[in-house]
């Protein structure tokens, strides 16, 4: 059965957070050609019973494997015939009319392949969320950051960001996507297995000229860390590693060596800043994101090489040409508002 939007919730083991948050989920997402599924990724617990005893209404698709957020997501869509998939966390809060606003923002400009509402944090609810706040961007070396959170740093919402705008990437934690989009650029890259394949994603659709939006007449409230949690060693793996194979999959050809020389030196600090300052636990995974990354490079270069016969022409358009991190710890920017818009990439 085909439906205008399809909200997927992919779940893997979250009994407790489909109890808490679905019902809010099918409260707020009823209108005429939306239908709500859970994607079940081969969890061990009673989640998919209890949907099908307490929600019936709820579409539910079970994976065979936990293949993380990518392979969950792309094996579940396969399955779904709609114009637009709205790829939702099991731990957001929605709220009234959290769907239409981001719809009518998408259909008013048919290159308009992403897009996010506004994230703000479910415990303290008038501050953005660390996972998308306001929209999504990169620095020159590939480090993601938001309008809304730079760093450890969250904003108030006090109105700063209630302009819709063009953004590098929209946040997974609540991402609408135009269903052909995402075929067309095959998805999510299923190497990366969980975190960061939004932002890839959203790269690789802007190399092929779409654009990615930020719709703040939409907001939902996000709890976080419902997978990893943001001490994890895992996560902090999975962090550096897939940056580094998203940068060097995306780049403008021009900046890719000497980006990736200057990410070794950073990565390198970062990593004895782990060691030095009373996080030894997370060395170590800094190392092996990077080993993994030179054990992967000749697969990774097959990659870029057939990304860039498809794309266009490379946009690095959003980007700031400048070091986030230099401009936060060095010159003390906390804000987004605080960044020139003049080193910005037009």
């Amino acid at each position: 059965m085909s439906c205008k939007v399809a909200v997927v919730i992919l779940n893997w083991n979250g009994r407790s957070l489909l109890e808490r948050f679905v019902p809010t989920v099918l409260e707020h997402s009823g209108g005429p050609g939306v239908e709500v599924y859970v994607a079940d990724n081969a969890s061990t617990d009673d989640s998919v019973a209890f949907l099908k005893e307490n929600y019936p209404e709820v579409r539910i698709i079970q994976n065979t494997e936990n293949g993380g957020y990518s392979k969950g997501y792309n094996r579940s869509l396969a399955q779904i015939s709609a114009e637009y998939y709205v790829l939702l966390n099991s731990d957001i809060e929605v709220s009234p009319n959290w769907i239409d606003p981001v719809i009518d923002l998408m259909e008013s400009d048919e290159m308009i392949s992403a897009c996010q509402p506004k994230i703000k944090d479910l415990n303290r609810k008038d501050y953005f969320e660390y996972a998308g706040a306001a929209g999504g961007f990169i620095d020159l070396f590939g480090y993601p950051f938001c309008r809304g959170r730079i760093f450890s740093t969250l904003e108030k919402d006090q109105g700063q960001y209630d302009k819709g705008t063009e953004i590098f990437w929209a946040s997974g934690a609540c991402l609408f996507v135009r269903a052909n989009a995402f075929r067309e650029v095959r998805g999510l890259d299923e190497h990366l297995f969980a975190h960061m394949e939004e932002i890839d994603m959203c790269w690789r659709m802007k190399n092929l000229g779409y654009r990615i939006m930020y719709c703040p007449d939409s907001q939902v409230y996000h709890l976080g860390g419902g997978t990893l949690e943001s001490g994890s060693p895992r996560k902090t793996f999975f962090n550096f590693r897939n940056n580094l194979f998203m940068v060097f999959q995306n780049l403008p050809r021009e900046r890719l060596i000497w980006v990736l020389f200057i990410r070794m030196v950073l990565d390198g600090i970062a990593a004895f800043k782990f060691l030095l300052g009373g996080q030894p636990k997370h060395f170590l995974p800094v190392v092996k994101a990077h080993i993994d990354f030179y054990k992967n490079l000749r697969k990774l270069t097959q990659r870029r090489l057939r990304n860039e016969i498809r794309y266009q022409r490379i946009k690095f358009y959003n980007a700031y040409r400048g070091s986030i991190a230099l401009a936060y710890f060095v010159i003390g920017h906390r804000k987004f508002s605080k960044l020139k818009k003049s080193r910005f990439y037009r």
